[in-house]
């Protein structure tokens, strides 16, 4: 055709119309990967019905992430176009910004966002892989939140032409890749709603008659057991719907996408209602040939199971504060030692469940959790409910110090957890699986109070459990562990604790000194006036002999039986000696089974088959 008579290449934003149109949705974004060497998203949103003063905004939090990341600092290059015009556009406050539009005309919005945050929480992107969360990608509609959203993901070119897209949203119209149309019911559904990118592995399999995809990005394919991976997370799967729904009834999801990144050296994971981001270290994925599970790969499926019961405990069963979230500030809740303590009980729980770890696998985990809490000074200061209320300022900005100040909601929450559970059956008054489930149905599988949690379990147990409460969750003494679980069938013993704990601190050794990291509350180094950042260069003994150390274990040879010793330590380039006395005995928790029959009783829980069915690919 002679240049004359060729059609002009549409705009993003006729181009943005046009698939609105299809999906009948009032918000549209058009997502596309524009320069992955500067790692940047274009995004064109179009407001079909824009109000005169049209205002939108950028979250500044994602949910299931206490923390403000100020997401809108990496928006750039903000335009508005309504037809011919250039409406006027102000900036109101750090993440916010009005539009001076016309009525009854489609507003189109383009922007950029840097994406160079390879963590579930963000964006990321690079020539190898792409990943968003809406939250900060997508500019909340003020007004249209709760109107359909279209989402657009445009095939990207050049050498990531082989890329496919992986989310849990619904497809309108999409190619075999996964590239199209897609539509949320709301906003926060599309915020909910991560989206991967690249030439991943991916699998699937279903579990209750709900299918389920694993995408699998950064794995050294020669050797990564996907199939294994699979078979394992369906096993999960199948104990957590058994374990919410032993009547057989539907789970509450329709589908389910997980999405992990694999990485040198990472950890975590984010939940969603129908899909879960996920990163590990890449050495942690099942290898052929394996025959035996290592460490890492046991915690990569903790990982899983915690993030998937999240689906009922979290995403659905949750927080009345967070019936409705706010994405302009923090959002307070004095209950997250139960959506995360609680779920962090079960993850391992469910574990055992599947058959992927047995009795003694499992008190090794616990174990790690106890030991865990007690050698954290903070437990004497913080509630879980207060650590819940600061998370915002203390559990997601650690210092030096947070181990000294606070508590950690996931492994005290996890105890509280099993007190309650291990006092209910105890006295015989089922579980506190029993209790979960009551819960569920109480609270419509939606927003509770702890108030809800309290009545449930006095209505179960026959009395109330308003002491427990005061102690175990707004208190700070010891948890009863060793008399719960002595009675069923677990004794606590005492092991010499490892030098570093002794001593009370922790530490980084590389090899021709120790670096202190953390001085803990009450501890031998505080006494002797150690602070974190230092450099612990060396010692000198009570009978004058000097030594370098470069290792903690390095002391029992240089002390023998004495207690007494003089530090030498640099702090900014000064050296002090230190007058160092070390305690004469601590003990770390051993947990010991005593009744075998007893832990497995516990442990184990009588199951229906729900129907399952493997496939992999590519």
């Amino acid at each position: 055709m002679p240049a004359a008579q060729r059609r002009p290449k549409p705009s993003p934003a006729t181009l943005a119309s046009s698939a609105a149109a299809k999906v009948d949705a009032a918000v549209h974004y058009r997502i596309e990967a524009a320069d992955v060497s500067a790692h940047l998203f274009r995004v064109t949103l179009t407001i079909a019905e824009p109000q005169a003063q049209q205002t939108v905004s950028l979250p500044v939090w994602i949910p299931g992430s206490y923390l403000v990341r100020e997401f809108a600092r990496h928006l750039q290059g903000l335009q508005a176009q309504q037809g011919r015009q250039t409406p006027e556009l102000r900036q109101l406050d750090k993440c916010t910004w009005q539009i001076e539009a016309r009525p009854g005309k489609s507003l189109v919005l383009s922007y950029q966002v840097y994406a160079f945050d390879n963590s579930v929480r963000a964006c990321w992107l690079d020539a190898h892989r792409g990943f968003f969360n809406g939250t900060g990608l997508c500019l909340r509609v003020h007004g249209q939140e709760d109107a359909p959203h279209a989402l657009q993901l445009v095939n990207p070119s050049g050498a990531q032409q082989a890329w496919s897209a992986a989310t849990a949203l619904h497809p309108v119209q999409v190619d075999a890749k996964g590239f199209g149309l897609y539509r949320a019911d709301d906003y926060d559904t599309l915020a909910d709603s991560p989206v991967e990118l690249g030439d991943f592995w991916s699998g699937e399999f279903t579990a209750g008659g709900v299918p389920h995809r694993f995408v699998v990005a950064g794995a050294a394919r020669a050797s990564f057991d996907g199939a294994k991976l699979i078979a394992d997370t369906q096993r999960i799967c199948e104990a957590q719907m058994r374990f919410w729904h032993p009547d057989g009834a539907a789970p509450p999801h329709d589908r389910y996408v997980f999405m992990l990144n694999a990485v040198d050296d990472g950890y975590g994971g984010l939940e969603h209602r129908h899909s879960t981001a996920l990163i590990c270290a890449r050495r942690d994925l099942p290898r052929q040939g394996e025959t035996r599970s290592p460490e890492g790969y046991t915690t990569l499926l903790g990982l899983i199971s915690h993030e998937y019961f999240h689906t009922w405990n979290v995403k659905r069963l949750r927080p009345a504060e967070l019936a409705r979230y706010d994405y302009t500030q923090e959002n307070y809740t004095r209950l997250l030692w139960f959506f995360e303590g609680f779920t962090s009980y079960y993850d391992d729980i469910l574990l055992r469940r599947a058959g992927l770890l047995d009795d003694a696998g499992y008190l090794r985990l616990l174990n790690k959790t106890i030991n865990q809490v007690a050698q954290a000074p903070g437990q004497r200061v913080q509630s879980v409910a207060q650590s819940s209320f600061d998370a915002w300022v203390k559990y997601y900005r650690q210092d030096e110090n947070t181990a000294n100040a606070t508590i950690s909601y996931y492994t005290k929450g996890a105890l509280v957890a099993l007190c309650f559970d291990l006092t209910l059956r105890r006295e015989g008054k089922g579980s506190l699986d029993d209790a979960m489930r009551t819960l569920w149905k109480r609270c419509a599988a939606g927003p509770m109070t702890e108030e809800d949690f309290a009545i449930v379990l006095a209505e179960q147990a026959g009395r109330a459990f308003t002491a427990e409460f005061a102690a175990w969750v707004h208190g700070t003494a010891d948890l009863p562990l060793a008399d719960l679980l002595g009675a069923h069938g677990v004794d606590i013993a005492a092991d010499p604790s490892q030098p570093a704990q002794r001593l009370g601190m922790r530490v980084a050794e590389n090899g021709g000194s120790v670096q202190v990291k953390v001085v803990l509350r009450g501890g031998a180094v505080e006494r002797a006036g150690m602070a974190a950042g230092d450099e612990w260069l060396g010692l000198e003994t009570a009978d004058g002999e000097a030594w370098r150390i470069g290792k903690l274990d390095d002391l029992a040879m240089y002390l023998g039986a004495q207690r007494r010793a003089t530090a030498l330590v640099a702090r900014d380039k000064r050296l002090m000696k230190l007058a160092l006395e070390l305690p004469e005995t601590d003990t770390t928790a051993r947990l010991v089974i005593k009744d075998a029959g007893k832990v497995t009783a516990w442990l184990a829980e009588p199951a229906k088959p729900v129907a399952s069915k493997a496939k992999r690919h590519k």
